[in-house]
């Protein structure tokens, strides 16, 4: 961005994307001469007050909220990163190294110090030493040091970053795995995760970065240049419209919002063909609201609100670990008791990750007095780990992995269980905007309900990236990897 005053800006995006991470916020700004910058684990609200405010001055900003994948999740780990050689640069990103180890070993052998366990570090320091090698600094450098953090680097990654003096850019993957784009207003810039940011500044959309693309805006002239460096088949992550992102957001077209309707409507079809009937419709509040109105039209029974939602508790899901997620169920959901008493309920959920969470909510429900639950999924069996940024790195823990849908629904305690299919679900998404996404054909990345990752992942880098995230958890205290590594020693 380009305004004086950037973090007040900076940190109303961050509020914007707030249910993208809640274990670590932070900024960096920069007044000509020097990047001040805040970081801690917590929420938005919390790590940035009014003495942080006064002192990160300046006329470009970065942001960030640390959702946990990788690393142990301590302050270091918290983005913006910095580099000091070549120029100084900063650099913030969304999603997941799968080759991080590999990389972190060769950068060490370089002579490059890895100080935290987070994953752009990795990459801040393959395009830094790039970068560092080149003749003179021109924008073609940039490109090119761009190009080879994508021939080096494995895995889901749309990354921003800030050269001191010299200007901003930003780039994805080449399978285009993780939502970027970026907007204008005037003669400022804003690159973001979801355009829900634009709206909140009152930016005007330009264009989504495309699958290895990169977008360079000098500070000099305020040129924008767009090239393409290294694409490859694109294949967006197709859980940001499941769960991920705001429903006010769009991807590609493609409105989150009415994605989760058609994702309901696809689900209400297979549902009909069991000839299923309830009394209510009730969704897991909030992001199976929109999927559980479509339910209740195409099954044409009544749609009811049962569980009531704290306002005040943050995402369960995307809760560094189990005993947190645990704690925060119990404060927040409650249910109407007069909507449930004596009824067949259809109970509908975005997903079904672990299992623990469902059946706390299937008995939460069962207690007032649910006479039948049959639960809806509008995501398909998740079965296989995600290694590109969703935090489901590890197959002990997915409940689907191993178990039938029979076996799911008697763990979580429902009398019956429907997951919408993998082929509804890519046309739910896809026939919003078909000059995009061609309804049948694998043009999402689906790797965590059919196995297929996108950029040549071997078994033993998946293997890798599980052992290196139980290991992290473990350090940080999760209680129920601590019983997985007693039971499995699964690490040694």
């Amino acid at each position: 961005m380009t305004k004086n005053d950037c973090l007040g800006q900076i940190i109303d995006s961050l509020l914007a994307i707030q249910h993208r991470g809640q274990d670590a916020a932070g900024a960096v700004t920069y007044d000509g001469s020097i990047f001040h910058i805040k970081k801690g684990n917590s929420l938005v609200r919390d790590v940035f007050k009014e003495k942080n405010i006064k002192r990160l001055t300046g006329k470009v900003g970065l942001g960030h909220v640390r959702y946990p994948t990788i690393g142990s999740g301590s302050n270091e780990d918290a983005q913006p990163l910095y580099i000091n050689s070549p120029y100084g640069i900063v650099m913030v990103h969304n999603g997941n190294v799968a080759n991080y180890r590999e990389l972190k070993e060769k950068l060490n052998a370089s002579k490059r110090h890895i100080n935290t366990s987070s994953d752009v570090e990795i990459i801040l320091n393959v395009f830094a030493e790039s970068l560092k090698n080149k003749t003179k600094f021109s924008s073609q450098a940039v490109f090119d040091s761009a190009k080879e953090v994508m021939e080096k680097v494995k895995g889901g990654y749309s990354v921003v970053g800030y050269i001191a003096n010299k200007g901003m850019f930003a780039f994805k993957d080449p399978h285009g795995i993780k939502p970027l784009f970026f907007a204008r207003k005037g003669d400022q810039v804003l690159f973001s995760s979801e355009t829900v940011t634009s709206d909140v500044l009152e930016f005007d959309f330009v264009d989504e970065v495309k699958p290895g693309e990169m977008i360079w805006v000098s500070e000099m002239t305020r040129e924008t240049v767009r090239k393409t460096l290294l694409r490859k088949e694109y294949r967006p992550c197709i859980f940001e419209w499941v769960y991920f992102a705001r429903p006010d957001s769009i991807i590609e077209g493609v409105s989150v919002y009415e994605a989760r309707f058609r994702m309901g409507a696809e689900l209400a079809l297979q549902m009909k063909d069991k000839n299923i009937s309830a009394d209510a419709v009730i969704p897991v509040p909030d992001t199976a609201r929109t999927a559980a109105l479509a339910i209740s039209e195409g099954l044409k029974i009544p749609f009811k609100e049962g569980l009531i939602k704290n306002r005040y508790i943050w995402r369960t899901f995307i809760m560094p670990n189990s005993e947190k997620r645990d704690y925060s169920l119990r404060h927040k959901l409650n249910p109407i008791k007069s909507e449930i008493r004596g009824k067949r309920i259809i109970l509908v959920d975005d997903s079904i990750v672990r299992g623990v969470t469902s059946k706390k909510i299937i008995s939460l429900v069962r207690e007032a007095g649910a006479s039948e639950i049959i639960f809806a999924s509008t995501s398909p069996p998740i079965k296989f780990p995600c290694i590109y940024g969703i935090d489901m790195q590890t197959k002990s823990e997915l409940i689907a992995h191993d178990k039938s849908v029979e076996d799911v629904a008697g763990f979580i305690g429902a009398d019956r269980l429907f997951y919408l299919s993998v082929e509804g679900l890519k046309k739910a998404v896809s026939l919003i905007n078909p000059k995009v996404f061609v309804a049948g054909t694998n043009c999402f990345c689906d790797a965590c309900f059919t196995k297929s990752y996108p950029g040549d992942i071997t078994e033993e880098e998946l293997l890798t990236v599980e052992k290196e995230r139980l290991k992290d958890r473990f350090i940080s205290g999760d209680q129920n990897v601590h019983s997985i590594f007693d039971k499995k020693k699964q690490l040694s």
